[in-house]
């Protein structure tokens, strides 16, 4: 996530962090480095010109210059100004209640994965308890309907396509009307519209969104942008927000290696929020955007509360603490080691994982991480039969080979599985019976869990 300038900005507020003392010119060559790194990362130039007179001003003042841990005051004004940057606070949905009637515009060029995050974010809703509702007014892109059709039954909502005779026009508005009074009938109570995009803007598309917008009256009118697209994401949402009005502003391909200038520019710019960032191209992979959180992200902080809800999505709390007792009592499984393999994959990928561990920013290298070996432990297990996951004390010689040949593997790799198994095992137990090991071991990550029970 905005790997690059994350990096750069990372290691300018390493190196002085840990400095007790820093003169006027640490600062001037600090806030330098910061400026470059902006500038690199495609960041509006009105927005760096801001962000560094700011943050010298803050950082010159007798407060940091004399302060006994100036080092680290010096990271707390650059964090404060990059979430001042991002836009202060989350700012969700402004929805009405759920007996009340709800409705999203999505807007955006073709390209801008527009269609995919209407599914993304309606399965979110979804999940939220809301009863969503899809309307593809996209009637322009070719198979764009269907590619909303088939998203709407991968994620159990229903979507509205108006089937127009042959020889008539195709009106979009029509789409809209129609699918708006079907929602209604049916009590759906969070519509969100699709409409069309094209490969630029010109004002046969906008125009229609226009009227889309006041035949709606939509409750958020949302810009969907490439990430990737850098500055010229944030001219477009301009031109969105004079002729049409948004409400927030959602960036696909976060996760890509994106220089970051939409990112840091869009809220300074045009005065709107960043509300959700696409983080992969599953249907759950819309994540709300949280400034302070991407802050920490991106100057190597980690984020423990992003770590912990992405966790609590899978793993249910009776199923922790029954894996608690069993790593306790030494009865961890290799049916539970598989288990973990399909929880940590829904979690997201390595890298992003790594991203919200605090102090692992630059330790571990995500692509050094050996994936092949985790997926041929993965086919090992899966190769046993269940009485031999729940015991794996069962597995004597010919039943190594047996489960070597099924997984195509060696015995040998067999044999190293078992092996890593069995410590692993003691590991957990001792960790699971010693508070104080396991407090020593979050601390590790960053935290001070002392008052943990």
């Amino acid at each position: 996530m905005l790997q690059r300038i994350s990096d750069k900005l990372h290691d300018v507020v390493r190196q002085i962090s840990g400095k007790s003392h820093i003169s006027e010119k640490n600062i001037r060559d600090a806030v330098e480095e910061i400026k470059i790194a902006l500038l690199e990362a495609d960041v509006n130039l009105r927005v760096v010109r801001r962000f560094v007179n700011s943050t010298i001003e803050e950082a010159l003042g007798e407060k940091v210059l004399q302060n006994i841990e100036s080092g680290q005051q010096f990271t707390k004004i650059v964090y404060d100004k990059l979430v001042h940057l991002l836009g202060d606070e989350y700012q969700d949905l402004n929805l009405k209640g759920p007996d009340t009637q709800s409705i999203i515009l999505m807007m955006g060029l073709q390209g801008s994965g527009k269609t995919t995050t209407s599914a993304k974010l309606a399965y979110r809703l979804k999940k939220a308890g809301r009863r969503p509702f899809m309307i593809a007014a996209d009637l322009v892109r070719p198979a764009a309907v269907k590619q909303l059709q088939v998203l709407g039954e991968q994620i159990d909502v229903p979507v509205y396509a108006e089937n127009f005779p042959e020889g008539v026009e195709k009106d979009p508005l029509v789409s809209v009307r129609n699918g708006l009074a079907q929602a209604k009938r049916e009590s759906y109570n969070t519509i969100i519209i699709d409409t069309t995009g094209r490969l630029h803007l010109d004002d046969v598309m906008m125009k229609q969104i226009h009227d889309i917008n006041k035949l709606a009256k939509p409750d958020e009118t949302l810009f969907v942008a490439d990430a990737m697209t850098g500055q010229n994401a944030v001219t477009i949402a301009k031109e969105f927000e004079d002729r049409v009005g948004i409400s927030g502003v959602v960036l696909t391909k976060f996760d890509s290696d994106t220089r970051g200038g939409a990112a840091l520019s869009i809220r300074s710019v045009i005065g709107k929020p960043l509300k959700f960032i696409g983080v992969g191209e599953k249907v759950e992979d819309l994540d709300p955007f949280h400034p302070e959180r991407i802050a920490s992200r991106i100057l190597g902080m980690g984020d423990v509360v992003s770590l912990v809800e992405k966790a609590q999505e899978v793993f249910e709390e009776q199923e922790i603490e029954d894996l608690e007792k069993r790593m306790a009592a030494a009865n961890f499984t290799l049916q539970d080691y598989l288990d973990q393999f399909a929880r940590l994959r829904k979690m997201g990928s390595i890298g992003s994982l790594l991203d919200m561990m605090p102090g692992m920013k630059g330790k571990v290298d995500p692509d050094k991480i050996n994936t092949d070996e985790l997926k041929k432990e993965e086919a090992i297990i899966q190769s046993m039969t269940k009485k031999e996951r729940d015991n794996h004390r069962l597995l004597g010689p010919t039943r190594r080979r047996r489960i070597a040949k099924g997984s195509g593997t060696t015995v040998q790799d067999v044999n190293k599985l078992l092996k890593k198994f069995e410590k692993m095992r003691l590991m957990m137990k001792k960790v699971a019976k010693n508070k104080k090991l396991q407090q020593a071991m979050l601390k590790e990550l960053g935290g001070d869990f002392s008052n943990m029970s």
